[in-house]
């Protein structure tokens, strides 16, 4: 993949921030659909939530876990060892994230909201929710993009190549985010421009997420495959906890299965081809 000079000329932090930046700008363009259509098709919608489960699990296995296993044997550490700390770790991570932090998953009742109790409005909940698997997806691309920056990883796995490869897969799967946070709210009797808001806000994480990421692997450049893989830990842990339940509680199983599958192809090959 032939990337402009003007790119690498910018640095990894601002990479990582114009990475972000995509990320989440393909979010609002999906919350952006409220002022279209008052609907979604519900088996639609799950079918891209199974598609964006299927994009996160690949790029955690070929962006994130296999560079990370690659760079500890190149480094002569144990090739399993860092992968296994750092994905546990991410995942540790976003299960305390999930206890304290109050938020709702899309299609459940307020009643059913998690983390500590509060008077929060549900759009607030709802928001939030999305915002906290928004944390490890800005993450990632930073991460990926300090990576092939720091000039520590002799295997050449983790490009600039490949962490646009990741921005883009990550970016694409935002976009039924953002449509799964407007959608609802609009259909709850909020007006156009305040459910747009709501659904592009969940966003707004990433981009600062993902300056987070490129900064401290730039600068504790040890850390950098445990911290491959704990990107990629709090990515399986969101997977698993909330967008493949998410995209089959609707009885649509065959479909968000479908789409979880097509997700996962299409990162594997995003990342393969032009990583």
């Amino acid at each position: 993949m032939a990337i402009p000079t003007w790119f690498i000329e910018l640095g990894p932090v601002t990479q990582a921030l114009l990475g972000g930046l995509f990320t989440y700008a393909v979010t609002a363009l999906g919350a952006a659909l409220v002022f279209f259509t008052r609907k979604v098709n519900i088996a639609l919608l799950d079918s891209m939530m199974g598609f964006a489960a299927g994009v996160m699990i690949a790029a955690s296995v070929w962006s994130l876990i296999i560079p990370s296993i690659d760079m500890a044997e190149a480094h002569g550490s144990i090739p399993w060892l860092p992968a296994v700390i750092g994905f546990l770790s991410g995942g540790l991570f976003l299960r305390l994230c999930d206890h304290y932090l109050p938020h709702l998953h899309i299609g459940l009742p307020k009643s059913q909201a998690e983390g500590i109790s509060t008077s929060w409005r549900r759009s607030t909940l709802l928001v939030l929710a999305i915002t906290l698997h928004n944390i490890p997806e800005g993450l990632a691309v930073g991460v990926l993009f300090g990576a092939a920056a720091s000039g520590v990883d002799p295997t050449g796995t983790a490009t600039v190549a490949s962490a646009i490869a990741l921005a883009v897969g990550i970016g694409i799967q935002n976009f039924p985010e953002g449509m799964a946070v407007s959608m609802p709210l609009r259909g709850e009797g909020l007006s156009m421009g305040k459910s747009f808001w709501y659904g592009q806000l969940s966003g707004m994480v990433e981009p600062i997420a993902a300056v987070c990421g490129a900064a401290a692997v730039l600068y504790v450049e040890p850390v950098l495959p445990y911290a491959l893989a704990f990107a990629a830990g709090a990515m399986i842990y969101v997977v698993v906890e909330e967008l493949i339940p998410e995209s089959q509680q609707h009885g649509n199983t065959d479909i968000a299965t479908l789409g979880t599958m097509i997700g996962f192809c299409l990162m594997m090959v995003l990342d393969v081809a032009l990583g």
